[in-house]
């Protein structure tokens, strides 16, 4: 008798799927939980130490549908940071082009799309921005956990289990592989091995939705030299509107009814 061979990419990928889950099961992780915090807090050490970064960023973000169906939604973008208050961010995706630029004085939100703009007051460092926009405005930046000074602290807050998994290569840097439990999500990070711990990939699982949708960062060119003066200053252009920060409906990275009829 001779075995059926599967001739559709989806088999091979079901077939694939399965043959990982059963080597996921029997696996166990490299070291133990303080491997895996100490791996952590030299990054977030080495992050905080940087006065000038910049990177480049793609990100994927799921959705679960009410017919349990799970849709992923992509975009890029890239980020410089000077510490400790000048910040710009820009993502561009199939249904939005948003920039966030912080002089230390002045939030700015742009909507390249709709060529709208809305500048809040926001006097401080890049950490309280982040808590500014997170808490009062519901805005959220890819990764923005990674930038904060005192990051460790935030990414391990409620943390109930941490694995040094292994290794990984993540566009060809060498990683390595950290796995988190926390009550309502998992996730992970891949550090680059080495002198310069950059966080290489972050990626959080819900538990709360079915299907375990997923949200994932990846970062790469990384860099540690000073940005122009020019990247933390915001000029509106020619035509463009100025409005209240919770007019722009545009600026998330979900078209309108996936964002209405699934579930985050």
């Amino acid at each position: 008798m001779t075995r059926a061979v599967p001739r559709s990419t989806l088999a091979l990928a079901t077939r694939a799927l399965a043959a990982a889950a059963v080597l996921a099961a029997a696996a166990s992780p490299a070291s133990a939980d303080d491997d895996a915090r100490a791996i952590l807090k030299s990054m977030s050490d080495y992050l905080a130490s940087q006065n000038n970064l910049s990177a480049r960023f793609d990100v994927d973000l799921d959705v679960i549908t009410p017919e349990i169906e799970r849709i992923s939604y992509s975009a890029s973008g890239e980020l410089a940071l000077a510490r400790p208050d000048k910040l710009h961010v820009q993502r561009t995706g199939g249904y939005s082009d948003v920039e966030l630029v912080f002089d230390g004085k002045t939030a700015t939100v742009f909507d390249r799309f709709h060529k709208t703009y809305s500048q809040v007051p926001a006097p401080g460092s890049v950490d309280q921005l982040i808590d500014l926009l997170r808490t009062k405005y519901m805005f959220e930046m890819p990764g923005a956990d990674l930038l904060l000074t005192r990051s460790y602290d935030e990414l391990m807050s409620g943390v109930i289990e941490a694995k040094h998994i292994g290794e990984g290569v993540i566009n060809g840097e060498e990683c390595e592989h950290l796995a988190f439990r926390n009550v309502d999500t998992d996730w992970q990070l891949w550090v680059r091995k080495g002198a310069q711990p950059l966080p290489c990939k972050y990626v959080i699982t819900s538990k709360m939705v079915a299907g375990g949708p997923q949200y994932a960062v990846t970062l790469h060119d990384w860099k540690t030299g000073a940005a122009p003066a020019t990247a933390f200053s915001f000029n509106a252009p020619a035509g463009a509107k100025s409005v209240a920060l919770d007019a722009m409906s545009s600026i998330g990275e979900l078209p309108a009814p996936a964002q209405a009829g699934a579930k985050p």
